[in-house]
């Protein structure tokens, strides 16, 4: 019954956001341990669309675990307060209808 209160589409849609939010934690940490050994970086270009993609785990991972990573540069502190909150703003707007339909 569990699975009837929420539509396929919006389970892989949300399957979707959690992989993206995955990716962009792990390249945010991938950049964080190639920056303190001196090996190559990824783009800034890559992490600014990773964090326009998945905000929630660019913003994590760039906070988060004591590792502050690119809270120095504007652009990437707002690109991902911004998509982390269209992020929630968006699972709130496609998930009310289903916890609605659960609390009745």
């Amino acid at each position: 019954m569990p699975a009837a209160l929420v539509p396929l589409p919006l389970l892989t849609l949300a399957a979707v956001v959690v992989v993206a939010n995955g990716i962009a934690w792990a390249a945010f940490r991938i950049d964080k341990a190639a920056a303190g050994a001196g090996r190559r970086r990824i783009s800034e270009r890559s992490l600014l669309i990773l964090t326009a993609l998945g905000g929630l785990g660019a913003l994590w991972a760039m906070v988060g675990h004591r590792r502050r990573h690119k809270t120095r540069k504007p652009r990437f502190v707002i690109a991902a307060v911004l998509a982390a909150a269209a992020q929630l703003a968006a699972l709130m707007y496609l998930l009310a209808p289903a916890a609605w339909s659960i609390l009745r």
